[in-house]
């Protein structure tokens, strides 16, 4: 596995994640890439709004 790819437990309500995977896969992604998706756009409109954010390397 590429060791820029973290894993990341994700708590959340069992029926919201149902309702959420279900829209996920109704548009042709699954739920972990849905939520990736969601993470690039929020960075994005952070960094648009604040500056980019810099980050040390491991």
């Amino acid at each position: 596995m590429d060791e820029k790819v973290l894993r990341y437990t994700l708590r959340v309500n069992r029926d919201m994640f149902a309702k959420f995977k279900y829209i996920a896969e109704s548009e042709g992604r699954s739920a972990n890439k849905t939520i990736e998706q969601y993470i690039k756009k929020r960075v994005s409109k952070y960094e648009e709004e604040n500056g980019i954010i810099e980050i040390e390397e491991d």
